[in-house]
């Protein structure tokens, strides 16, 4: 494969996937060296250690996740962000909120902003979802666990939040009730759901 041929190639998979790792060329038998040099001419921009996007494109929110996923490989994507993955609330938060093993440190990156909740035993290991975007894997807590993480953490994301994921994740049939009922005990919080629950049926 000639020296155009791979740079054309490179390019179309950056277009097509938003975001390339030397990794993703290795499997095409293309050297990382291309990706070095179209980052050199401006043709693609480095945006983390080993991450590069087209040149001039707005990073989107699945951007976002994507960087902080290969960053943070221990992250899992929780409350108002699971919430934005899953479709079930009107909130755009400005920063990412991930869940990380009780006793870590918050991840030192400057991109995207984040807010770390510290969860421990089941809180943090059940419900976790993998969700592949552009090749990268998403560690996301499912709709019934990140409810009732919601009512877990009301006080810092408000109960109208989290009534207002309960509500949806009820109405669109995300979530069963046996679910919702099984994540609220590992939470720790059956009891402050409880009238809310029985309330939707």
């Amino acid at each position: 494969m000639d020296t155009t041929t791979q740079t054309e190639r490179v390019l179309g998979l950056v277009q097509s996937r938003g975001m390339v790792r030397p990794k993703d060329l290795a499997d095409l038998g293309i050297p990382s060296v291309v990706l070095t040099r179209l980052a050199a001419d401006g043709r693609v921009e480095r945006v983390g250690r080993g991450l590069y996007r087209a040149s001039g494109r707005l990073p989107t929110e699945v951007d976002s996740l994507e960087l902080l996923a290969i960053k943070v490989p221990r992250a899992v994507f929780c409350l108002l962000t699971a919430l934005q993955v899953h479709e079930l609330t009107t909130q755009l938060p400005r920063q990412v909120w991930i869940a990380m093993p009780r006793g870590s440190h918050a991840p030192k990156i400057e991109y995207p902003p984040i807010r770390m909740i510290q969860f421990s035993g089941d809180a943090y290991v059940e419900g976790v979802e993998i969700i592949e975007r552009d090749s990268v894997s998403l560690r996301v807590y499912g709709v019934a666990k990140t409810v009732a993480d919601c009512f877990k953490y009301r006080n810092k994301i408000g109960l109208d939040v989290a009534l207002e994921a309960l509500k949806a994740a009820r109405s669109t049939g995300k979530a069963t009730a046996d679910d919702l009922w099984r994540f609220a005990k590992i939470c720790r919080v059956a009891n402050v759901m409880r009238p809310y629950l029985e309330a939707l049926g």
